[in-house]
């Protein structure tokens, strides 16, 4: 069961959100201070944080900032800061989502759904790149099962054909002839030598 972490300090708000969340299979745990719902998010285990701004002993803006450093689970702001400012300050921080009080419960649910299944979703996809054979060479990092390239640990975007030629070259570093290449990329064998040495070649 997923447990949700709310850090509400008005406690009419907290519970309307932990009867909601419960009615909808989820587990509820309470903070009423910035500082109790720091401890909590970084001692225990959440699937998800609810998170006010505007709370006794530590702002919602300063407990995302520092969770930030070291926890990925998503965060939503839920609160009654409904200014741009503190909106895009929010999101600039960390928060995964921002939702204006009063709020519709329906609602909060609905996104607290979302995120989670898109964070498990993330997460079970990283899992299974981790377990994926990698080829490297140097600061090069080829993943064929999810057809991702890294250099220097970035991420680098190819097109199809890019990543397949690279591939290719990857799996057969001393390929014995070039036509073997030029088959592999489905280049015809028209192929006419011009003066210096350069060649054209016509695609099919």
């Amino acid at each position: 069961m997923e447990k949700i972490l709310i850090i509400e300090d008005d406690e009419l708000i907290a519970e309307l959100e932990r009867d909601y969340l419960e009615a909808n299979g989820y587990e509820t745990d309470l903070a009423f201070d910035g500082i109790t719902g720091e401890q909590k998010a970084k001692t225990e285990k959440y699937d998800t944080i609810l998170l006010d701004v505007m709370l006794p002993g530590k702002t919602g803006f300063d407990v995302c900032r520092e969770l930030r450093k070291n926890l990925r689970l998503p965060i939503i702001m839920v609160t009654a800061k409904k200014e741009d400012i503190d909106k895009i300050r929010g999101l600039g921080l960390g928060a995964d989502d921002y939702l204006v009080k009063p709020f519709s419960p329906t609602e909060l649910v609905a996104r607290v759904k979302s995120h989670i299944y898109i964070h498990n979703l993330l997460s079970s996809t990283e899992e299974g790149e981790q377990q994926e054979t990698e080829i490297t060479y140097r600061n090069l990092t080829i993943l064929p099962k999810s057809r991702r390239v890294y250099l220097d640990k970035k991420e680098v975007i190819l097109v199809n054909k890019e990543f397949e030629l690279l591939l290719f070259l990857a799996e057969n570093p001393n390929p014995d002839k070039p036509e073997k290449i030029l088959q592999f990329l489905h280049i015809s064998s028209t192929i006419k030598k011009n003066v210096g040495g350069c060649v054209h070649v016509t695609y099919r």
